[in-house]
């Protein structure tokens, strides 16, 4: 049985593109995933308590013997406010994203600050070339070997050899 360094594929390979695999630790899980794991149970705990505290007579949450709490309408504004702020942010960050988008007509629209442009050599700006009529070439095929010739270069050609063995001169 080949050991996890000598197998090409695994994490622990020398070759591996990645790093290695970390070591386990002994004392748990992350830190991440524990206060995350805390947070998960606080807010369903805060959700409970909240419903709870929405739909509970108000005999009820005096026996528990909790004497102040807010008003029963901040159980439904605090929810509406959430769901409001939410859309909002939605709204901002669209809004951002059309102010910033230039207009059909500007030349921002479709060139950017890494735009290369090819210059032609019968005006200042490559721009007035392209309004003229002529400007764009009409469609056809390219031979197939002119293509091949760009896509893998020129290369040569095997000899033919005769089914006797013996190869012809060219």
């Amino acid at each position: 049985m080949p050991k996890d360094e000598d197998d090409p594929t695994s994490p622990k390979a020398p070759v591996a593109s990645f790093p290695p695999l970390p070591a386990p630790s002994e004392a748990g899980g992350r830190p991440q995933e524990f206060y995350g794991f805390v947070t998960w149970l606080c807010t369903y705990i805060a959700f409970g308590l909240i419903i709870l505290w929405g739909i509970l007579p108000d005999e009820w949450i005096l026996t528990l013997g909790i004497t102040w709490y807010p008003s029963r309408e901040w159980a439904l504004l605090i929810p509406s406010y959430g769901i409001f702020l939410c859309l909002l942010t939605w709204y901002t960050y669209w809004s951002l994203a059309i102010a910033a988008t230039p207009e059909f007509d500007d030349l921002k629209t479709f060139t950017g600050g890494l735009t290369s442009f090819h210059r032609m050599a019968t005006s200042q700006s490559p721009y007035k070339d392209i309004l003229a009529p002529d400007a764009i070439p009409e469609v056809y095929d390219l031979p197939i070997g002119l293509v091949n010739r760009r896509l893998l270069g020129k290369r040569k050609r095997p000899k033919p050899v005769s089914p006797a063995g013996d190869n012809p001169p060219l």
